[in-house]
C-alpha cells in the first residue's frame, strides 16, 4: 500500500515539474533574455501591491465599496457627473452604444486606425462600423472624412483619442449637434487629456476608458464609462451585472436576496473590489505617470527630429497630450521601410510594435464594414509607423539604445 502511493506521489511530482518548467520556457519566450529594451513594463508601486492584499481580505470580492469609491473618485478627477466600472475597456464600448440604442441597421462611424475593439463594439449591437480615414499629422479621426461618410443610417460617431492625444471635439461635436448624431468617445489612451481644461469623455454622450496594463494606469483588466445622463449610467449599472435592478450590497442588505428584477437581460462586465482597489491606488498617481511620459516623448523627439526622413509626434502641452505611445513614421527617404527598420531593431534586441494595423485589412472586416470615402491616410501611416519602447519608468539609458540604433540605420 505504501509502495503505491509512493509511486503515485512520484507520478504527481514529476507531473508537476514538467508544468513548471513548461511555464518557465513561456516565460522566457515572452522575457527573452536577448531583450535589451522591452516595449513596455507595467508601473505597479508597492503600496499597488498593498491594497491588492487588503482588498483580498474582504469578504466581498466583487461589486462592492471600492468599487464604488473608485467611481467616485474616478467620476471626481474626470469631471463627469457618473462614473461606472466595469471589467475591460471593450465592455465599456458595448454597454455604451446599448445604452444609446445602437441596433441593427445602424451605422457608426469610427476611425480605420484604432483598435479591433472599437470595431467590434459597435458589431456586438448588430450596428455597422463605418471606417473614416484619419489625419496625416496625429493619425486621429479626419473632419472632412466624417463628413463624407455619413448617410441617412448613420446615428452615431465614435472618435478615439489615439495615443494620447485629443481628437478635434468642439469641432467634432459640431458635426454631430448638426446631423442629430450621438457622440461617444473611446477614451482607452486618453487618462489625464484634457483640452480647454475639459477631461476627454466628457464632449460627447458618454466617455469609455480601458485600464489595460499598458494603459496609463491599470488594473490589469478593467474600464469605465462616464456621462453626464442619469439614464445611461442606471443602464449600464445594470446591465454590467446581468441586468439585476439591486446590487449584491444592496441585496444582502435589505428585504430578501432573490427580491430583484431583470427589466432587460445584460451582460457579466462586473468590475472585482481587487481591481477597483488597484485603480483607485494607480489614480492617485496617475499626474505623476503622465509627467513622466511626457518627459519621455520630449526625449525621444529632441533626437530623433534632428533626422529629416523621421516624423516625430508633435510635443503638446502636457494636458492635451497624455503620451500612451510614442509612434514615429520613417519616409521611404530613410533608405529602408518600415518592416526593414523593426527587424533591425529587433535584432538589437529593441522590441518595438505599430499601433494599428488599419481594419480594412483584416480579412474578418470585410463584409462587416463600410466606408464612403477613401482611406489614403490611413494607408499610407500604416506604411511608416513604428511605436518605440514607452513607458513611464523607462531609462535615458534604453531610450538612447533605442536612438542610436535607429540614427545607425540611416542610409
Amino acid at each position: 500500500m505504501l509502495k503505491k502511493k509512493l509511486k503515485k506521489w512520484i507520478l504527481i511530482e514529476r507531473k508537476n515539474t514538467k508544468q513548471i518548467q513548461m511555464t518557465k520556457k513561456t516565460i522566457d519566450v515572452f522575457h527573452n533574455k536577448k531583450t535589451r529594451v522591452p516595449f513596455f513594463v507595467p508601473d505597479i508601486s508597492k503600496s499597488d501591491k498593498l491594497v491588492v492584499m487588503n482588498a483580498l481580505n474582504s469578504r466581498m470580492l466583487t461589486d462592492g465599496p471600492q468599487l464604488r469609491k473608485f467611481e467616485q473618485e474616478f467620476a471626481k478627477y474626470t469631471g463627469s457627473k457618473y462614473a461606472v466600472g466595469v471589467s475591460n475597456g471593450t465592455a465599456s464600448l458595448h454597454l455604451a452604444l446599448k445604452a444609446l440604442g445602437l441596433k441593427k441597421g445602424d451605422e457608426v462611424i469610427i476611425p480605420d486606425i484604432t483598435f479591433v475593439a472599437t470595431a467590434n463594439s459597435v458589431l456586438l449591437t448588430g450596428a455597422t462600423p463605418v471606417l473614416a480615414d484619419v489625419n496625416y499629422n496625429d493619425m486621429n479621426i479626419s473632419l472632412d472624412s466624417i463628413k463624407q461618410n455619413i448617410t441617412s443610417k448613420t446615428k452615431a460617431i465614435l472618435p478615439v483619442h489615439l495615443a494620447g492625444k485629443i481628437c478635434k471635439m468642439s469641432e467634432i461635436k459640431k458635426i454631430a449637434k448638426k446631423n442629430n448624431l450621438l457622440l461617444i468617445e473611446d477614451c482607452a489612451h486618453a487618462i489625464g487629456t484634457k483640452l480647454n481644461n475639459k477631461h476627454a469623455g466628457t464632449f460627447g454622450d458618454i466617455g469609455c476608458f480601458s485600464f489595460y496594463p499598458t494603459k496609463n494606469f491599470t488594473t490589469i483588466e478593467g474600464g469605465m464609462v462616464i456621462t453626464s445622463s442619469k439614464r445611461i449610467a442606471e443602464y449600464v449599472t445594470s446591465a454590467r451585472s446581468h441586468g439585476l435592478t439591486r446590487s449584491l450590497a444592496n441585496r444582502y442588505s435589505k428585504g430578501k436576496p432573490w427580491d430583484y428584477d431583470i427589466s432587460e437581460p445584460g451582460f457579466n462586465y462586473r468590475l472585482d473590489e481587487i481591481r477597483s482597489s488597484l485603480g483607485l491606488s494607480q489614480l492617485k498617481r496617475i499626474d505623476s505617470l503622465n509627467s513622466k511620459r511626457f518627459l519621455a516623448s520630449k526625449y525621444y523627439s529632441k533626437q530623433l527630429e534632428k533626422i529629416p526622413e523621421i516624423i516625430t509626434p508633435e510635443i503638446f502641452r502636457k494636458k492635451e497630450h497624455t503620451y500612451h505611445l510614442y509612434i514615429i513614421r520613417i519616409k521611404n527617404e530613410f533608405g529602408q521601410n518600415r518592416d526593414q527598420v523593426f527587424k533591425k531593431l529587433k535584432k538589437a534586441g529593441i522590441e518595438v510594435s505599430l499601433h494599428y494595423k488599419p481594419l480594412h485589412r483584416f480579412s474578418g472586416y470585410k463584409n462587416l464594414t463600410k466606408t464612403y470615402g477613401k482611406l489614403d491616410n490611413s494607408e499610407q501611416i500604416y506604411k511608416e509607423s513604428l511605436s518605440l519602447p514607452f513607458y513611464p519608468a523607462i531609462p535615458k539609458k534604453q531610450q538612447d539604445l533605442v536612438i542610436n540604433n535607429i540614427k545607425n540605420y540611416r542610409v
